[in-house]
């Protein structure tokens, strides 16, 4: 990997007027943004259609794309929909906030009204698409055909018939939810052709795509109704073990994620086959796959099923290093970061090292006095090239809002270590931005609402809360040719032009 530097910002905090960050015209412009500012990479978040509590982490299914990120406007510009026929938020929304109930409410009128107009035309590439993409889609559709039939319920609820996909009521089912099942395929047609006219124009432009997974499916999604077999199950297909994070300095309970673990004898058994797929159709939506929780592979920790906390869970062996040989085996050198932050042992420090992947450094977590054993490794200096640093993650609070929330001898440390006794929060945000980009790491992400030095009402997601999490936009405004020149500046001088 080449020095260079690249920015953060999810799909959603694009700015524009239709409730929620798309692939409008201000996702170009914030790609000719990227180029103007000296930048190579685009980091997104996960871009699966997500269920409550909006978490692009907890998504319906691991292969398919979320319809909020459609645009309305190029379903204008197909003839699809009229002008009219798109709602705008109400004059009190707030334009730097996603309301995920009123685009539930407004957007799928929207693009049901599209797939209407749509589906009395051919169109021979949705042919060519569904048989590409057979492999998921179809389970998908199904599942969200019957989840809109059960009134949004979990499958866990849902008649057994079908929960345990029987054969007379999977016929039946697509029999008679045929319609559906079209206008689920038809989204997620249109998602594909959307974004990939998006990446191709960024590719063009020089600017690569990060694009981020989680380890992890959601338990109320296609992939674990479709293949209960690829998890720890009961006789109920319900999730013996799920997983989570043990109790640490940040939390006294640990996480608790809800997410069905995986089988690994039989993922082995198989060669990896589910995950080869998996893989793959990353390889396609993103030019590198930065892997959420990657030390999971090692060990992860296990928690039995409908436990009210993490504190009783325990670690078990993952594949280790068997899995991602086979993928270079099967697939290629595929560009894969590996998100290695948290407790690290020997073990996951080997693997990683093994698989030559770029690691993550957090400048925050060298000044966090809460891990006194494992900051060091995120100190500058006991970095080496083969990294990617960020000022912080999705996860973090920003520069400015954990500037205000440290200990006193935690920012003084900050400061000693930066050279500096200005008491200026924006000034001390702008020296740690020009260390990171400084260091020897051959990649420095920062996200955009550090390099605007935004509090942390522009956070994006504050772990083991709900209600608040996801919904960060950026303003009309915000970005600027001034900002742009600033951040080509800098990251000139630090050598990543």
């Amino acid at each position: 990997m080449m020095r260079a530097s690249g920015i953060l910002m999810p799909i959603f905090s694009l700015p524009g007027k239709y409730g929620i960050g798309c692939f409008s015209e201000e996702a170009y412009r914030f790609v000719d943004f990227l180029k103007k500012a000296g930048q190579k990479y685009w980091q997104i978040l996960p871009v699966g259609p997500t269920g409550f509590g909006d978490s692009p982490y907890q998504s319906f299914s691991t292969f398919a794309g979320n319809p909020y990120f459609i645009s309305p406007e190029e379903l204008e510009r197909q003839g699809l929909i009229r002008k009219e026929d798109i709602p705008e938020p109400e004059e009190d929304a707030r334009e730097d906030r996603v309301d995920y109930g009123w685009l539930y409410n407004t957007r799928y009128i929207v693009l049901r009204k599209a797939f209407q107009n749509w589906k009395g035309q051919e169109h021979p590439d949705f042919v060519e698409f569904l048989s590409e993409n057979g492999y998921w889609i179809e389970d998908y559709a199904l599942f969200m055909a019957e989840k809109d039939h059960f009134g949004g319920r979990s499958f866990s609820e849902w008649d057994a018939d079908i929960r345990f996909r029987r054969p007379a009521a999977m016929e039946k089912a697509r029999q008679e939810l045929a319609d559906e099942i079209l206008y689920y395929e038809y989204i997620q047609y249109e998602f594909n052709r959307e974004w990939t006219k998006l990446k191709k124009y960024a590719n063009e432009n020089d600017i690569r795509i990060i694009g981020d997974i989680p380890i992890y499916v959601s338990p109320d999604s296609a992939d674990f109704w479709a293949h209960p077999e690829l998890f720890q199950t009961d006789e109920n297909n319900l999730p013996t073990s799920v997983a989570g994070c043990p109790p640490d300095g940040f939390s006294a309970d640990g996480q608790l994620w809800g997410n069905p673990l995986y089988d690994w004898e039989y993922h082995k058994k198989t060669g990896y086959n589910w995950w080869l797929k998996r893989i793959s159709k990353c390889a396609e939506l993103y030019d590198v796959i930065r892997i959420d929780h990657f030390r999971g592979f090692d060990e992860y920790y296990s928690i039995k099923a409908g436990s009210p906390n993490a504190i009783g869970g325990h670690w078990c062996k993952g594949p280790n290093t068997d899995l991602f040989n086979t993928i270079r085996e099967k697939i290629g050198d595929i560009r894969i970061i590996a998100e290695d932050l948290g407790y690290i042992t020997d073990t996951v420090k080997k693997m990683v090292k093994e698989t030559g992947y770029p690691n993550m450094k957090v400048i925050e977590f060298a000044f966090d006095s809460r891990d006194s054993s494992g900051r060091a490794a995120y100190y500058p200096y006991n970095y080496n090239s083969n990294c990617v640093v960020y000022t912080g993650t999705h996860d973090n609070e920003t520069l400015l809002g954990w500037l205000g929330n440290i200990l006193p001898e935690e920012r003084q440390e900050l400061k000693d270590y930066l050279g500096t006794d200005t008491e200026d929060d924006r000034e001390i945000v702008d020296r740690t931005i020009r260390l990171v980009e400084s260091s020897v790491a051959d990649l420095c992400v920062v996200p955009i609402q550090d390099w605007l030095g935004l509090d942390n009402s522009a956070r994006i997601n504050h772990p083991s809360t709900t209600g608040t999490n996801w919904v960060w936009r950026l303003k009309e405004g915000q970005i600027t040719e001034q900002l742009s020149d600033r951040i080509d500046k800098i990251c000139s001088i630090y050598g990543r032009i």
